[in-house]
């Protein structure tokens, strides 16, 4: 039992591996520079310009300023929302229906984008229950496409959610990347509805993402034979979301699990914390979420504070005294 128990602590440790000084993490911007709202009791129902926290910044989440300002932070990759219209155009916006944060009413994805185009997307943003609305009439004509995002951030990298469930939504995405191969190398990944990422996938195979179910039968099948060093077919050629507080069960984390995932074309997303009911969008947020980073980590660190990612990289320790990546330039 002795020499069993050494054997497997020798093959997944990663006491005698470290990630190099010149790598630092890389980040991506959820939603780009946005307002934060009260996390408490959220449902995937629950409108969350209503219940903004008193701003800090003029930045709304999902349009061109945002991303531009996210990438001006240090921001590897924005991660951003998308609808299919009725006349085919991937709208960039986060919720099912328009009467949220919106002047318009109606279900997004059922609304033509000549008529999104006019949305105000900053009416319905409040942080004291409705007295006051900061952001109204400010967001009139900044609802994007994604066709205006690529075009406008040529250089950028992408995460798109899906946000329905709509095989369609795949199919057509994936036949715009076919037809524009400089689009498809500002892809990052896709993730959301199961659907029509799984089309995408199928249709761009170089093309990597995750979906929720994707997600569990990587990480659960890998607890149960990732001590042998084996990395099952669910986290190969895919995005590996990780929340830190339970990184620490994975084999060989820190370094080895790392090696391991890049070894099979993967790239680790480290998220935050995940607790019963999260919906997936909890980020490193917080000092004391960045130092639970490993020291110079060079997966990709997902947050939502896009803003304050470059401060608490470096006083954390997240980068090291080489370290070249965006957010510790």
């Amino acid at each position: 039992m002795l020499a069993i128990t050494a054997a497997l602590w020798l093959a997944n440790t990663s006491a005698f591996m470290s990630f190099p000084d010149i790598d630092g993490p890389r980040v991506i911007a959820h939603r780009g520079e946005h307002q934060l709202f009260n996390r408490a009791g959220l449902t995937h129902d629950t409108c969350t310009a209503t219940r903004i926290l008193p701003p800090t910044h003029g930045f709304l989440e999902n349009t061109l300023p945002s991303m531009r300002a996210a990438f001006e932070a240090g921001a590897d990759v924005v991660e951003l929302d998308v609808h299919l219209t009725p006349d085919k155009v991937f709208a960039v916006l986060h919720d099912w229906t328009l009467d949220c944060r919106t002047n318009l009413t109606g279900v997004t994805e059922d609304t033509p984008f000549a008529a999104l185009k006019t949305a105000d997307v900053g009416y319905g943003y409040t942080a004291d229950g409705g007295q006051t609305f900061p952001f109204r009439g400010k967001g009139i004509g900044m609802l994007p496409s994604l066709d205006q995002v690529f075009a406008t951030f040529p250089d950028g990298h992408f995460l798109v959610n899906f946000k329905s469930r709509r095989i369609e939504e795949g199919t057509v995405l994936a036949a715009r990347l076919s037809a524009e191969p400089d689009r498809e190398r500002q892809v990052f990944g896709v993730y959301g509805g199961g659907e029509p990422t799984t089309a995408t996938l199928a249709a761009r195979p170089k093309l990597r993402g995750y979906t929720a179910a994707s997600v569990r039968a990587c990480l659960l099948t890998y607890l149960k034979v990732g001590w042998s060093g084996y990395v099952p077919q669910d986290c190969r050629n895919t995005l590996v979301p990780v929340p830190i507080n339970y990184a620490h069960l994975l084999w060989g984390w820190p370094q080895r699990f790392y090696a391991r995932m890049q070894a099979a074309g993967s790239d680790v997303i480290v998220i935050g914390a995940y607790q019963k009911g999260d919906f997936g969008s909890s980020g490193i947020d917080t000092l004391a979420d960045w130092t639970q980073l490993p020291a110079h980590f060079p997966g990709y660190v997902w947050t939502n504070r896009i803003e304050d990612a470059r401060r608490l990289a470096k006083q954390s320790g997240a980068c090291g005294p080489e370290a070249k990546t965006r957010i510790c330039r």
